[in-house]
């Protein structure tokens, strides 16, 4: 496994994800900012965080397949969250904790960026993501 992720002593343990990562690889996949669509373009969990914050890790996931990698395999996460309040943290948390027991993985350092607003007003959350290959 080209990667490695770390909470350092010192710093506080988040539960969502790692502080660090210590890739190994030299493939770079980039994953281009994920939203909660279906396969047909349809909007997926409208007004719901948990349910597009979901949905839109389920897509980053198909992406990362698609390019031969697993989220194993990723060693950043940016998510941008419209209308961001920290009271909204228990909602995005779901959201990353359904996705990483349906799809059996540890998430990577992330951010979390509010936003005014995304490319079209339902979309709530947008996730990119970097993995490093072999």
């Amino acid at each position: 496994m080209p990667v490695t992720l770390l909470n350092p002593d010192g710093m506080m343990k988040p539960e969502l994800y790692h502080q660090v990562s210590i890739s190994t690889g030299s493939r770079q996949v980039h994953i281009a900012g994920q939203v909660a669509y279906d396969a047909e373009g349809k909007l997926v969990a409208r007004g719901d965080l948990a349910g597009q914050v979901a949905q839109s890790l389920r897509n980053v996931g198909l992406a990362l397949a698609a390019a031969g990698a697993s989220f194993s395999d990723v060693v950043r996460l940016r998510f941008y969250v419209v209308g961001w309040k920290p009271e909204q943290l228990p909602q995005f948390g779901a959201g990353v904790q359904q996705v990483a027991q349906e799809l059996k993985f540890v998430p990577a350092p992330a951010s979390l960026i509010g936003v005014s607003v995304l490319f079209e007003p339902d979309i709530l959350v947008e996730v990119e993501a970097t993995a490093v290959l072999p």
